[in-house]
């Protein structure tokens, strides 16, 4: 079982490291993810990093599970072994508030052929206005993981 995460403030954006393979690529990956946002830097940085061996390995359906506790948390962001390998260090979005119910084909069959994306690749620089979006509602996961899709690697990059 996978540990509570704890201390987590509402508006910082959750990152949980499950690949411990190359520290150098996690180092960059933190470095990226701390820096400030904005023209000249207006915008410090939240985030809440978990880097806690006991989650290596963790599936994307693990840490789901795992974080569906916090009321707040509106996406996670995963550093896999995707992330440590990739030049983009391109972490793992999910989508925390995503149900996989038993939908009647009835009324939701366009919902049953075409399902809605679970999640997506953004890098350490689109963290940011991802988590800062979906916390205020301005926009929704679909709409990241749409522009993600659309881009020739299924990377979602910053705005520039």
């Amino acid at each position: 079982m996978l540990p509570e995460i704890i201390g987590r403030g509402e508006f910082a954006a959750l990152v949980i490291r499950t690949d411990y393979e190359d520290e150098t690529a996690w180092r960059a990956v933190v470095e990226e993810l701390a820096r400030t946002r904005g023209g000249g830097g207006a915008y410090e940085a939240e985030v809440y990093l978990v880097d806690d061996p006991m989650w290596a390995g963790a599936t994307a359906e693990a840490v789901v599970a795992a974080v569906k506790r916090d009321e707040y948390l509106d996406v996670v962001f995963v550093a896999d072994g995707i992330t440590m390998k990739s030049a983009q260090h391109a972490l793992l979005a999910l989508d925390p508030l995503y149900e996989d119910e038993n939908l009647d084909p009835m009324y939701y069959q366009e919902l049953i052929d075409s399902p809605l994306a679970r999640e997506f690749r953004t890098t350490p620089a689109a963290v940011h206005d991802v988590h800062g979006n979906l916390s205020i509602g301005n926009m929704d996961f679909q709409e990241f993981a749409e522009s993600a899709l659309a881009d020739p690697e299924g990377v979602l990059l910053p705005v520039r």
